[in-house]
């Protein structure tokens, strides 16, 4: 059977004073190396995208990370671009809707960093901002550092819940992950359970109640270690063999 398809929504970015509809290779090649699926980019517009004929095509639904972040407007406060920025329309317009009508449709969806943010939003919750400027909560940032091994490296614990899907994967308890986010889940959507915390309270995994499918959020990087971690591997395999059930089910 060919390899399952997974549609990654894009970032807006521009470069030389032109617009690109990007995604980062890191996520790409997880995909490719640990979950054994294809990717497709979609292109992140504001208006236009047709959410449901591009879920026709495809067999899961990745969300990556992305140095932006999702307007607050979206979960109903104000913003302050300088501080809260910078924002990416388009991203926000094409992978919530993408997400909720993914959920619909029971195709496996796996969100990573802002992935999670955004089905969280999506189905209702809000997010704390700043969250390392909150009495008891640590400093989730990404390193001071040019080096994106250290950047990335594995440097702090969650604690993943007994019986959680989650845990199905990856063991209950306590496991090693990376951290770079100055945001996190605030208030937790009414259709999302959580399924990991750090020790500090923060929100670090969730999955949909209900679910038709495999359909989990983490808020650090399993897709950067995915080849030589075995969490972050298994995290990966398990989305990818969802995805290959789905396009079994689909033919």
């Amino acid at each position: 059977m060919p390899k399952p398809i997974i549609a990654v929504p894009a970032d807006v970015r521009e470069l030389d004073g032109t617009l690109w509809h990007a995604a980062q290779h890191q996520y790409l090649n997880a995909a490719l190396v640990a979950a054994d699926c294809m990717s497709v980019i979609i292109p992140a517009f504001e208006s236009g995208n047709d959410a449901d004929a591009l879920l026709d095509r495809v067999d899961g639904l990745l969300v990556s990370g992305s140095a932006s972040n999702v307007h607050p407007s979206l979960y109903g406060e104000t913003s302050d671009e300088g501080r809260d920025g910078p924002f990416d329309p388009g991203r926000d317009a094409t992978s919530l809707e993408l997400i909720r009508r993914a959920l619909a449709r029971g195709i496996p969806v796996l969100a990573i960093c802002r992935g999670i943010q955004e089905l969280n939003v999506a189905l209702g919750g809000t997010l704390a901002r700043e969250i390392q400027e909150q009495e008891g909560k640590w400093d989730h940032r990404k390193p001071d550092t040019q080096s994106r091994d250290d950047a990335f490296a594995i440097r702090q614990e969650v604690v993943i819940a007994e019986g959680s899907c989650i845990a199905r994967y990856l063991g209950a308890g306590r496991v090693a992950v990376n951290s770079l986010h100055r945001q996190a889940i605030g208030a937790v959507a009414p259709g999302l359970a959580v399924e990991a915390v750090a020790d500090d309270g923060t929100v670090e995994a969730v999955s949909v109640i209900g679910a038709k499918g495999f359909a989990v959020g983490v808020q650090w990087h399993p897709e950067y270690w995915a080849e030589t971690d075995q969490p972050s591997r298994k995290l990966f395999e398990a989305f990818g063999e969802a995805a290959r059930a789905y396009a079994e089910g689909r033919t």
